[in-house]
């Protein structure tokens, strides 16, 4: 379980000057605010009022030494921190129950806070790191535009202990320097291959297509039945030798041990597609790269398609200086806390909503015990 957050963002630097002004403190507002989008609120007006109907239940754990703070305080202050930091302490505090992320598979990805745009300035784009069998966002860090994503990874990379985990990027993440910079780190990769290294995906392709009519490289099938029917067949092989044969430049990425490919036949309403992705990798292992590739949408659907749908991220206005990013963190928080502790099965709406009603429940959710006072 998740501990307290309270001491991991105590170190927080108040951005506001010492003066007369300064009524509420800086633990308290960033405890509001987090006990607000735990419980479903998405605005600066509703959390304050959601504050004043808590005021009781909120003193047994924050001073509040001039009451409750107002709306305007709340989006002002939260816009002042420094992402950076803010997202360093929000790292540390996942730290403490994940430690190690060794036997972890971490998928980064970005996603665009499409409401923070204003005035022509485009929106917050942040990549984030999300375990999927821990079900945990690690770490976020905000690019000012999607492009820039390769220059934010080795970023994010760096706020991550990598020893024994295998890390999922997309194509965008396809870079020798990213390959080295986790292999240096003692993880291993799998990188998706797409029109951004062309003869990279064309010599991957070619040589697949010789090993698999061959019969040469591990080839495993898998069948999901729903609203449609998918099959999914995962090739990989380790022949480099053959691979450096049509591009001799494989052999400049770090740990390149095999690379393969997902073939996945979709049958939607009696219409067929067929779907074919590439990848290189560091680790030679079949189980490993077929649920690395498998498990890599998690983050999409275990993460950002929650933070849409139940938090409202996509539509949420916040875009006063740092606040768009620092209101995703706390709602990245927030998802953590709800998937961590406690052992509902209840979907999340109506956790939020136990949260927004219920003073033990938001307690068991906030500190992980049903007696957190």
């Amino acid at each position: 379980m998740l501990p307290d957050p309270r001491p991991y963002f105590a170190e927080l630097t108040d951005p506001r000057r010492a003066t007369k002004n300064k009524l509420h403190l800086l633990g308290d507002i960033v405890f509001i605010v987090l006990c607000a989008v735990l419980s479903g609120i998405e605005d600066w007006v509703g959390m304050e009022e959601f504050a004043h109907a808590k005021e009781e239940w909120l003193r047994q754990y924050i001073a509040l030494p001039a009451g409750i703070p107002s709306h305007d305080t709340l989006s002002d202050v939260m816009g002042r921190i420094h992402p950076k930091q803010f997202s360093a302490c929000f790292t540390e505090w996942v730290r403490s129950v994940l430690p190690s992320l060794a036997g972890e598979h971490i998928a980064i990805d970005g996603k665009t806070l499409r409401g923070s745009s204003h005035y022509g300035e485009g929106a917050v784009h942040l990549m984030s790191a999300f375990a999927t069998n821990a079900r945990l966002v690690l770490t976020q860090a905000a690019v000012s535009e999607k492009s820039n994503e390769i220059t934010a990874i080795p970023n994010l990379l760096e706020c991550l202990d990598l020893r024994g985990a295998v890390i999922s990027i997309d194509a965008m993440g396809c870079q020798k320097a990213i390959a080295e910079q986790i292999t240096q780190a003692r993880g291993d990769y799998v990188l998706a291959l797409k029109e951004n290294q062309p003869k990279l995906h064309d010599a991957v392709a070619t040589v697949i297509q010789a090993q698999d009519q061959a019969a040469r490289a591990d080839e495993r099938e898998t069948v999901d039945v729903g609203r449609r029917v998918e099959i999914r067949r995962y090739v990989l092989s380790d022949r480099i030798d053959l691979l450096a044969e049509q591009f001799p430049e494989v052999r400049s990425w770090a740990g390149l041990a095999a690379f393969g490919m997902v073939e996945s036949t979709r049958a939607v309403q009696g219409k067929v597609s067929l779907e074919r992705r590439y990848f290189i990798t560091s680790t030679p292992s079949f189980v490993r790269f077929r649920e690395t590739v498998r498990n890599h949408w998690l983050i999409e659907n275990a993460e950002h398609w929650v933070l849409d749908v139940q938090f409202g991220e996509d539509k949420n206005r916040a875009r006063k200086d740092h606040s768009a990013e620092n209101l995703a963190a706390v709602r990245r928080m927030s998802l953590n806390l709800l998937h961590a502790n406690v052992k509902d099965k209840r979907p999340i709406r109506r956790r939020k909503l136990l949260a927004a009603l219920n003073d033990r429940y938001r307690a068991s959710l906030l500190f992980g015990t049903q007696d957190a006072s």
